[in-house]
């Protein structure tokens, strides 16, 4: 909803909403929320609501706890799994400090100053995810087993592929949100499934990422199933990936090439962003998950592919990335890494048009590998000028220390 305070409380006043969720997210994109009455609402635009920060990973101790929540009035949405009376909705924070200070670690914050600074160099980014998920039975006391919920494959249909019903109810769901699907199917795992989305803004892509994830076990959860959105939730099967679909404005030749150029420079970098559990590093290179800095078209060996255009502009496809991921973080990430490319005037290298799974030695051998554990990987992006240009310390200390 696109509106100002004044119609969100109208809104708020005529459709009998009681309760109103302000949601946020730690540094790792764990998401985060407060409850309060409707009647609270006017009070929370005018002065925004108070909560513990000690009590959120990486946003303080307990010296200097207080941070305070200030809704946006135009990402309301309603919950659509909650009573149509008494209704509850839902709205995207700023967060700052009692003085109003913008906080360092709001990392929706970043990502809006990330495509603030592209703009200003004449570039503006569309992002499109693709989040797989697995889904699993419950036991009697409902706690998740190790049984996945039927045993189809890619694009299988019912009656083996069970989670036809269950992806049916939260595309409507997310419909009803103000979100809509682009397609969906069953995934190779069993169990697995994928929902596309229509391409976005850089912000509103990293929002709809958030309420997909809430979306997908609010509705498992109310079918009797789990839904696991870790890297590898079942070791010799595939793992789900977080695909992320990039198209940049202007759609010159030049500037795609150095979007591409940019993202390959800086990936290896950015790595312990894109997957920051060690469980990350499981599913790296196998099943179509790429493990070397690479690109080519249409295939998926490569981290980055370019799919064939069958109508729109064009795009790159990241690969690597897993659902542990903060997309505010990836997002913003990627968008410098490509304007900063652009700018510089930086080169594509080559495709690589070989099959990287079945590739030779020989063939693998001038191509840098991703870091290939989550130590690894932090200890490139501890020493990457590039990541501490671009993100807070605050957070590249809580990704890259040492535990």
């Amino acid at each position: 909803m696109n509106c100002s305070e004044r119609e969100i409380l109208q809104y708020v006043a005529e459709e009998d909403v009681k309760f109103v969720r302000l949601a946020f997210c730690d540094v790792f994109g764990r998401q985060k929320n407060t409850s309060i009455p409707a009647e609270e609402l006017r009070r929370a635009f005018t002065h925004g609501v108070a909560f513990d920060a000690s009590a959120i990973t990486g946003f303080g101790d307990e010296s200097r706890s207080d941070l305070i929540l200030h809704p946006e009035p135009d990402t309301l949405t309603p919950l659509p799994w909650r009573p149509e009376h008494g209704r509850v909705v839902r709205m995207f924070c700023n967060i700052t400090y009692p003085d109003g200070t913008p906080f360092e670690c709001d990392t929706r914050r970043v990502l809006k100053e990330a495509v603030a600074d592209a703009a200003k160099e004449g570039f503006s980014f569309r992002f499109g995810a693709e989040q797989e998920f697995y889904l699993f039975e419950l036991d009697e006391k409902g706690h998740r087993t190790s049984i996945p919920y039927d045993q189809a494959g890619y694009m299988d249909i019912a009656p083996e592929d069970r989670g036809e019903n269950i992806r049916r109810e939260i595309c409507l769901t997310l419909e009803q949100m103000g979100i809509s699907p682009e397609s969906s199917h069953h995934e190779e795992g069993p169990g697995q499934n994928e929902i596309d989305f229509h391409y976005s803004d850089a912000l509103t892509a990293a929002d709809q990422a958030m309420t997909f994830q809430t979306v997908v076990r609010t509705i498992a959860a109310r079918n009797g199933l789990y839904a696991d959105f870790s890297p590898k939730p079942i070791p010799d099967m595939p793992g789900n990936g977080f695909h992320i679909n990039i198209s940049v404005d202007p759609q010159d030749d030049k500037t795609f090439e150095g979007m591409i150029a940019g993202v390959l420079e800086r990936t290896e970098e950015i790595t312990a962003f894109l997957n920051p559990t060690e469980d990350s590093y499981r599913r790296l290179g196998l099943r179509k998950a790429p493990g070397y800095i690479s690109w080519s078209h249409e295939n998926r060996s490569q981290l980055v592919r370019i799919p064939a255009v069958t109508g729109g502009s064009r795009r790159m496809e990241l690969r690597s990335a897993d659902p542990t991921a903060n997309p505010y973080l990836v997002f913003a990430l990627l968008i410098h890494a490509a304007t900063d490319a652009i700018k510089k005037g930086t080169k594509l290298c080559d495709p690589a048009a070989i099959n990287l799974f079945r590739a030779e030695e020989a063939e693998l051998a001038g191509l840098k590998k991703l870091p290939e554990s989550l130590a690894k990987a932090k200890a490139i992006a501890a020493a990457s000028e590039f990541v501490r240009a671009n993100l807070p310390e605050e957070v590249v200390r809580i990704y890259c220390k040492n535990e």
